[in-house]
């Protein structure tokens, strides 16, 4: 029947008018606002039709995709991983590693790390993609498939926090992170760099299931007896060189050596 439909065009007129409105319904905003977003898609696609024709491109009733949510004035990007993929990746590049390995982190960090250094990302999940310079090993961040000091450049961003708390179907184990970070000390060689960040607050506390908050101090304490040769500090969407416990929620990047 939808074959036999689609041959007319007010059933492709329909049917694109209902995506556009399941779009815009979909999300959570007030029925004015709602309203208005449809009202200027279709007026925008009017003023469009009724403009001087590209012959190269006609408009086609079966190819409406709507996307009513992007005149912003500001790029919408978060501030953490914005500011610690660059910050990892500057590091990275800054000590030329032969070989960088990861544990967990955003895949398109990875990407990047790869066109300048040989990038291995390692994940309880795998990936379906390719690229020269990028490899990718299964391994759990609880037991890490390398033998003990033989990683000179690891990282493990936006992780460490995450790990027993079941969100990303791991194991429930209250002492996830801790175990976490034993093993991320356990795999690196001396003098090896490692890299991570992890959410801060004034205290200890645990954001059920989605994350653990550490004080500066008890981080600190976990990679004993590592050297810490930087850390940064994202607050909003600034990049502090100190911590601030008064400032509460943020999130802490170190820069640990063996």
């Amino acid at each position: 029947m939808k074959k036999i439909l689609r041959k007319f065009e007010l059933y492709k007129i329909v049917r694109a008018y209902y995506s556009v409105f399941l779009g815009v319904f979909s999300k959570k905003m007030s029925s004015i606002k709602k309203i208005s977003l449809i009202l200027k898609y279709f007026n925008d696609l009017k003023k469009y039709k009724h403009l001087e024709k590209n012959t190269k491109f006609k408009i086609n009733w079966d190819n409406i995709s709507p996307y009513i949510y992007d005149k912003m004035i500001y790029t919408p990007i978060d501030p953490v991983y914005f500011y610690q993929d660059s910050w990892c990746a500057k590091k990275i590049f800054k000590n030329k590693p032969e070989h960088h390995y990861d544990v967990g982190s955003k895949a398109d960090m990875l990407g990047i790390i790869s066109q300048f250094t040989l990038a291995t990302m390692v994940d309880i999940r795998s990936i379906n993609l390719e690229m020269p310079g990028f490899k990718f090993q299964k391994g759990d961040i609880l037991s890490l498939p390398f033998k003990d000091n033989s990683i000179d450049s690891l990282s493990s961003i936006c992780v460490i926090e995450h790990i027993g708390l079941g969100r990303y179907g791991d194991k429930l184990n209250p002492l996830g992170s801790e175990k976490a970070i034993k093993e991320l000390k356990r795999v690196l060689s001396p003098n090896g760099n490692l890299y991570i960040s992890v959410p801060v607050d004034k205290e200890n506390k645990i954001y059920f299931n989605a994350h653990r908050a550490f004080t500066r101090d008890y981080i600190i304490e976990l990679f004993k007896p590592f050297k810490l040769i930087e850390e940064k500090y994202i607050y909003g969407r600034n990049l502090d060189d100190s911590y601030d416990a008064e400032k509460g929620f943020g999130t802490g990047l170190f820069h640990f050596k063996k």
